[in-house]
């Protein structure tokens, strides 16, 4: 039995009404496993562009101070263990454990002025993540608004057929949850981005590229077919979106399954073995190169994780092991980005949740000194960074500074509604740009809807 209620109430944000579905009396093409990510999305702001973002999220909080905002003229006790390194471009100084991109300051950008004023690690992850404040905090770790991936995901979709729109590798996850902050929230799960697994490891095969048990493509062929015949046969419904909707889906659901666009951007292994160690043979390293293949297939938005930035003690140790990769990764993607002729259309984004205090601690994390570990720093959202670079993005540029010490910006403040805005004009997305509420009441997705102009 084939049976359609297409029937009217209140819409959901993403144009779907609460009471219209879909039901197939048939084996219809959920049953190729296909993930919830690719379900329908009514039609979105198109855009002319043909750019696309990767965003490496920092999990945990990066300090600003020992990466890209040095201060080697405060006390000690500040401008902490390592010293700066002179780069490529005069007057944009990094951290001595960043060589490799010293070498390439002139392909991006970093915001030194970025601020949210929380050092709660879930505050501050969902107002980077979704640029909403909405009252998240450790107390109440819910997500209140989608991320800008989800959003992204909902507006323009893949780039090209085949592929998904929005990507996470090797997983999503922002503070422990996952998706986290990172979702699709009221715009539905099927914004959720779709998850890799670890580029990484052995053998490494995508989830949900194969056919169901005793499903072959013929078969799936076959089924296809006889939804077109269906569709014929109620030519007259073309017109509702849920229709529409529920068409988008089983043709991208029958793209990524049966075509080999998306086989062919998660093979790895086809990357020569000198430029995937270029990246770092690491679960980082293979990740952002990952991404680059997505991107280049045709993902519009991809994020990376980095995980466990939260160094209270023993920062030495912990950023001796941690800076190195995010050097070679990063500096090995806007190399190879440039290369492929592809930085002028993928902007790279480097971020977290927020920093660490300029003023290192104790190492007691309340106790005796030195008794966790030896000093590191702690939860800091009044000062923080961003980098910035590629899909017309301008490299080469220091965007705000910070006081002496460090603590808050002293120059060209910077919010993360401002990066926001930043990203959604690089990808052709009025910043201006509304959703409805599942009360049916538009919110704004930007509280501050001016991009970074200085950086264009």
């Amino acid at each position: 039995m084939f049976q359609l209620d297409l029937g009217s109430s209140g819409r959901y944000c993403d144009g779907l009404n609460r009471r219209s579905f879909l039901k197939m009396g048939v084996a219809g093409m959920a049953a190729v496993g296909v993930p919830e990510l690719l379900r329908a999305k009514d039609a979105g702001t198109a855009t002319s562009k043909d750019t696309s973002v990767i965003l490496i999220w920092l999990d945990g909080g990066p300090g600003h101070m020992d990466m890209y905002d040095m201060k080697p003229d405060a006390p000690a006790e500040y401008r902490g263990i390592w010293k700066p390194t002179r780069t490529k471009v005069p007057g944009f100084d990094v951290t001595e454990l960043f060589p490799r991109q010293a070498k390439v300051t002139d392909k991006f950008s970093v915001v030194r002025s970025l601020y949210h004023n929380t050092g709660d690690h879930f505050a501050g992850g969902h107002r980077m993540l979704t640029a909403k404040d909405m009252g998240v905090s450790g107390a109440s770790t819910g997500q209140r608004f989608p991320g800008i991936g989800a959003i992204v995901n909902r507006e323009i979709g893949p780039r090209k057929p085949g592929v998904p729109g929005y990507t996470a590798s090797p997983h999503a996850a922002s503070i422990g949850l996952a998706p986290g902050y990172f979702g699709g929230h009221m715009l539905g799960v099927q914004h959720d981005p779709f998850v890799t697994g670890d580029p990484n490891a052995p053998n490494f095969q995508v989830r949900n590229l194969n056919l169901a048990a005793g499903l072959t493509l013929e078969k799936l062929d076959d089924r296809k077919e006889l939804l077109n015949h269906f569709d014929r046969q109620r030519a007259h419904l073309d017109t509702h979106p849920t229709a529409r909707a529920m068409d988008r889906f089983s043709r991208e659901a029958f793209e990524f399954v049966a075509g080999p666009t998306a086989r062919k951007a998660f093979d790895i292994g086809q990357e020569p073995v000198r430029l995937r160690d270029s990246y770092g043979r690491d679960n980082w390293g293979q990740s952002t190169l990952l991404a680059r293949r997505l991107v280049e297939a045709g993902s519009t938005f991809v994020t990376v994780h980095f995980g466990g930035w939260d160094h209270h003690w023993d920062l030495k140790a912990g950023y001796e092991n941690y800076l190195p990769k995010v050097d070679r990764a990063v500096s090995a993607l806007f190399t190879d980005l440039d290369d492929r002729g592809l930085l002028e259309t993928t902007l790279v984004v480097l971020c977290g949740e927020f920093s660490r205090t300029p003023k290192m601690n104790d190492g007691g994390n309340g106790g005796a000194p030195m008794s966790m570990g030896t000093p590191g720093r702690d939860h800091w959202g009044n000062a923080m960074f961003c980098l910035m670079g590629g899909g017309g993005v301008r490299g080469g540029r220091v965007i705000g500074s910070t006081d002496r010490l460090g603590t808050a910006p002293h120059t060209r403040a910077v919010t993360p509604s401002n990066i926001h805005a930043t990203i959604y004009k690089v990808l052709g997305i009025d910043p201006k740009l509304q959703l409805l509420d599942p009360s049916g009441r538009p919110v704004s997705v930007l509280d501050d809807p001016e991009p970074i102009h200085e950086l264009f």
